[in-house]
């Protein structure tokens, strides 16, 4: 709503200024016009990013308190091979095929502070992607590995846009990466939650609570 808000005032200001170039341009004002139609410029260019940034954003969730994102199921395919389909709450399911003894989920956690906060932006979130992982290191550094993304590349990246100027962006509280593994198992269920604090997977069923249970 607020991004909304300044980008439509923006769009506004550059057609204001593009009219008024316009017009002294027509009463032969050369040097006022082109300033005007610089301004034009400049608020319609601030208008397009700040579209950009916010189309980015709104890929993300919004995060008041801990809350249930998307449940994982698992069936055996092979040795260390299983297919994992994917249920959101309000989005299609996903299926995917993963290698390993264990599943991981990572997601991005964007808190806010200051000006940010009291306008009512709350902590966000991202599903990144899902992979497999092996419990023995040396079969994690030789075995096949299988990882794959849980949202498309973003025309503008929102989150490297402020790991890269965090010195600017005093609105940003905390921006960091939160991951969750746990072992793969036949028929298991899995509930994946995110709170303020990160991410974490738990149990729904007799299948992955014996999975979990025997995890050494």
């Amino acid at each position: 709503m607020y991004l909304t808000s300044v980008i439509l005032i923006c769009a506004l200001l550059a057609l204001l200024f593009l009219a008024l170039s316009i017009s002294a341009w027509k009463r032969v004002h050369v040097f006022r016009g082109s300033a005007h139609f610089l301004f034009a410029v400049v608020f319609a260019l601030a208008a397009t990013a700040i579209g950009l940034l916010g189309g980015t954003l709104l890929t993300y969730e919004r995060l008041t308190h801990e809350q249930p994102v998307v449940e994982v199921a698992m069936k055996r395919l092979g040795d260390r091979h299983f297919q994992v389909r994917l249920t959101y709450p309000t989005a299609r399911p996903q299926d995917f095929e993963l290698l390993g003894d264990e599943w991981q989920i990572d997601a991005r956690l964007l808190k806010w502070k200051g000006l940010a906060a009291l306008l009512g932006f709350d902590t966000v979130y991202r599903l990144e992607r899902i992979g497999g992982r092996y419990t023995d290191i040396a079969q994690e550094k030789t075995a096949p590995r299988t990882v794959h993304a849980l949202n498309a590349p973003d025309t503008v990246d929102l989150w490297e846009l402020a790991r890269r100027g965090k010195d600017w962006a005093p609105f940003i509280d905390a921006l960091y990466g939160s991951a969750t593994y746990v072992p793969m198992a036949d028929g298991a269920v899995y509930q994946v939650v995110v709170s303020p604090a990160g991410v974490m997977a738990r149990p729904l069923n007799q299948a992955a609570k014996q999975s979990v249970g025997g995890w050494k």
